[in-house]
């Protein structure tokens, strides 16, 4: 029999109500929201358990806070304050269902099995270099804009409960959650790190930006290590366009 599944963390719980009612249209496409001091007021959470609710709603795209005018519900047209990334889209996935932004897809899907000769990410999965991973990729595309590759190196003990990820195509569910079902163990997230490096002319290629061999391009690169009871599990990459940083587009 599969474990229950576990209760959201509280300001997981404040996010998915505020964003159901911007889903049902109780908060429309630019009317403010309560500030957080209210919400405190009103009982929902301490003041930082609601901040981090906004924060979350924030990376996923559904509000924007701006100082010195509160917090406003974005509509289908406007641009996202930030680029969205690997553990808002999870967050987004699970609660809505919905893997794609507005105006968002999603090209060069690939899972394969691959030595991993990266000594980082095999020290940060627990294994030897070179053993094999099971890496899945695919590159964002926003207004015909490619703005996300999105790299999965994921520790080879995942295949046994979760077979579909040599596969292709999408999952029946967001493949943590059905990994928590078949095992009964949970998958949490660790913290998400940045580091700005060179972009290689593979990832130039997949942005479709077209430099000089000896013209350095930087890019930046969000990391987040998810783990179960067992150990590292997964290291999810986000590799920004050369000039997309947190906090807009250029």
């Amino acid at each position: 029999m599969p474990a229950p599944t576990p209760r959201p963390p509280k300001w997981r719980q404040i996010a998915d109500e505020i964003a159901k009612r911007i889903e049902d249209g109780d908060y429309g496409p630019g009317d403010r929201l309560p500030s957080v001091q209210a919400l405190v007021a009103e009982g929902k959470g301490a003041t930082a358990t609601v901040h981090r609710a906004y924060q979350a709603l924030e990376a996923e795209g559904l509000i924007r806070t701006t100082q010195g005018s509160g917090t406003t519900v974005l509509g289908t047209g406007d641009v996202p304050p930030s680029v969205l990334t690997g553990a808002a889209r999870l967050e987004r996935l699970r609660r809505t269902g919905r893997p794609l932004a507005p105006r968002e897809t999603y090209v060069n899907s690939r899972s394969v099995l691959r030595s991993c000769s990266d000594p980082e990410i095999a020290n940060l999965l627990g294994i030897d270099l070179y053993d094999e991973i099971v890496l899945r990729s695919r590159t964002f595309v926003q207004d015909n804009k490619p703005t996300v590759l999105a790299l999965n190196m994921i520790h080879m003990r995942a295949l046994g409960p979760l077979p579909e990820l040599l596969s292709e195509g999408p999952m029946p569910k967001f493949r943590h959650d059905l990994y928590a079902e078949r095992t009964g163990k949970t998958i949490s997230a660790g913290p998400e790190r940045s580091t700005a490096r060179l972009a290689s002319s593979n990832e130039l290629s997949e942005f479709g930006i077209d430099v000089p061999l000896d013209v350095p391009v930087p890019v930046l690169v969000l990391r987040t290590l998810y783990s179960d009871e067992d150990g590292p599990l997964e290291v999810w990459e986000d590799i920004l366009r050369p000039g997309m940083w947190h906090g807009g587009h250029s």
